[in-house]
C-alpha cells in the first residue's frame, strides 16, 4: 500500500506539473487574442454585416510593422525619443515603461550574443553564467593578446549586469543556446537544464578542441 500511495503521489504531482502549465498557457492565449481580435475585428462586420475572425491580429500585426517602419526613419526616430523621454517624466508610469522596455531590449540584444560562457567571477573559485558579445583585440584597449567581452546578467531581472574584459583563454565556452542560458538565468537556477541536456554541455578550448 505504501509503495502505491508513494507511486500515486508522485506520478499525480508529475501530471500537474505538466497539464497546469498548459492549461493556464493555453487559457491567457486564448483570452489574449480574443482580446486582440475583437479590437478591430468586430469594426468591419458591423460596416458589411459579415464577419472577419482574425481580422484585428492581422491589423495588429501589420500595425506593429508600420510603428517599426516609421520609427526606423530620422523623423519617426525623434518622436519615438521625444516619447521616451516624456514617460520617463510622468510618475507611476515611468517605473512600469523603462522596466518593461529594458526586458525587451534585453531580449531582443540577445540575438546578437556569440553564444553563453562560464567565466571565473566575483572572484577565484566562484564562476557565472554570462553571454559573449565580442572579440577584441588587446591592442586596441593598451593590453596584450586577445580578450573577449562578457556581459554577466543579474538575476532575476538580466536587464542589469557587468560587462567583463577576459582574455580569451579564460572565457569557458559552453555548448548551449542563449535561450537556455537566459532561462537559467532568469529562474534563478530553478529551471536547470534536463540530464540529458546536462550531459550534452562540454567545455571548448581556444584551440578548437573540446576539454
Amino acid at each position: 500500500m505504501k509503495k502505491l500511495k508513494n507511486f500515486l503521489k508522485k506520478n499525480f504531482i508529475t501530471g500537474l506539473l505538466v497539464l497546469v502549465p498548459l492549461g493556464v498557457t493555453i487559457f491567457v492565449l486564448k483570452g489574449l487574442l480574443g482580446w486582440i481580435d475583437n479590437i478591430l475585428g468586430d469594426l468591419p462586420g458591423h460596416v458589411t454585416g459579415l464577419s472577419f475572425p482574425g481580422l484585428g491580429i492581422i491589423t495588429l500585426i501589420l500595425f506593429i510593422l508600420l510603428v517599426g517602419i516609421i520609427s526606423a526613419n530620422y523623423f519617426g526616430n525623434r518622436i519615438v525619443r521625444s516619447w521616451d523621454e516624456f514617460m520617463h517624466k510622468v510618475p507611476l508610469v515611468r517605473g512600469v515603461y523603462s522596466t518593461v522596455k529594458q526586458v525587451m531590449e534585453t531580449f531582443s540584444v540577445k540575438h546578437n550574443f556569440h553564444g553563453v560562457a562560464l567565466v571565473e567571477y566575483p572572484r577565484k573559485g566562484c564562476y557565472s553564467i554570462g553571454f559573449v558579445t565580442c572579440d577584441v583585440a588587446g591592442e586596441s584597449v593598451g593590453l596584450t593578446g586577445k580578450y573577449e567581452t562578457v556581459f554577466v546578467p543579474t538575476t532575476p531581472n538580466p536587464t542589469a549586469g557587468f560587462l567583463l574584459m577576459l582574455p580569451e583563454a579564460e572565457v569557458r565556452h559552453l555548448d548551449m543556446t542563449v535561450e537556455q542560458g537566459m532561462k537559467f538565468i532568469i529562474s534563478l537556477g530553478l529551471v536547470s537544464l534536463s540530464e540529458r541536456e546536462a550531459l550534452k554541455l562540454k567545455w571548448k578550448d581556444t584551440s578548437g578542441g573540446v576539454a
